[in-house]
């Protein structure tokens, strides 16, 4: 049988022709999923054509986000630092107990990287802060909605920090571990009973959310200013 190929056809020709061919090989008994396949439509990737590709929201994102902008510069290294920091002196002091023996007892030790620790939480938090107020802004957040969703992620997140540092203590937290502050037997209860690394994803909802709500205050903030010198 001879099908019609035409440029007006041809996506009905290349249809009927993959049909056909599936077809012989369930009469033949080969697997569809043979390695020499040849039924991509594209003929591989090597042959789609990325230069038509639309770019256009990525063009569009990149006018919110100014990588040069100095603030934003600073929130990304301490982003990237804190917890490159602690890991590192964390795992030097399992290896020698130098933080053991400079302040005379793990629980110190331990109770010292912890203040540290959240001083540099404290400084990420701000500069993070910051680093958003001096960032481009998107109408799409500008709505009352959206402080809402950011105040709710904070206060789920706000929820996972606070339940787990109440389930793991102070040591437990901040890395006791490393320093032979070992707990009686693995933590069970909520919110470990409710989602794995409760830290963690807790402290990313805190930040998703901080991330939205200084926006939309400084939003209303700004046509408050307007509203009084009409």
């Amino acid at each position: 049988m001879r099908l019609p190929f035409t440029d007006n056809n041809s996506h009905i020709f290349l249809k009927e022709k993959r049909l056909l061919l599936i077809h012989y090989r369930l009469m033949s008994g080969e697997s569809l999923f043979n390695r020499n396949s040849v039924l991509d439509c594209c003929g591989g990737l090597n042959n789609v054509d990325y230069s038509q590709m639309d770019m256009s929201m990525l063009a569009d994102l990149s006018r919110f986000i100014d990588l040069t902008e100095s603030r934003f510069c600073v929130a990304v290294i301490a982003i990237i630092f804190n917890p490159f920091f602690w890991n590192v002196v964390a795992r030097w002091e399992h290896r020698t107990r130098g933080l053991t023996q400079i302040f005379g007892g793990p629980y110190m030790a331990c109770y010292s990287l912890g203040v540290l620790i959240l001083l540099l939480n404290v400084y990420r938090s701000h500069s993070i802060t910051v680093a958003m107020k001096g960032q481009p802004r998107w109408e799409l957040l500008d709505n009352v909605q959206v402080y809402y969703a950011g105040a709710s992620l904070m206060a789920l997140g706000s929820l996972f920090v606070i339940s787990s540092f109440l389930a793991l203590g102070f040591t437990g937290t901040f890395l006791g571990d490393y320093f032979g502050i070992l707990m009686d037997k693995k933590v069970t209860g909520f919110p470990f009973n409710v989602i794995d690394n409760p830290m963690y994803w807790g402290s990313t909802a805190n930040y998703l959310g901080l991330a939205l709500i200084p926006f939309t205050e400084e939003i209303y903030r700004q046509r408050s200013q307007r509203c009084k010198h009409k």
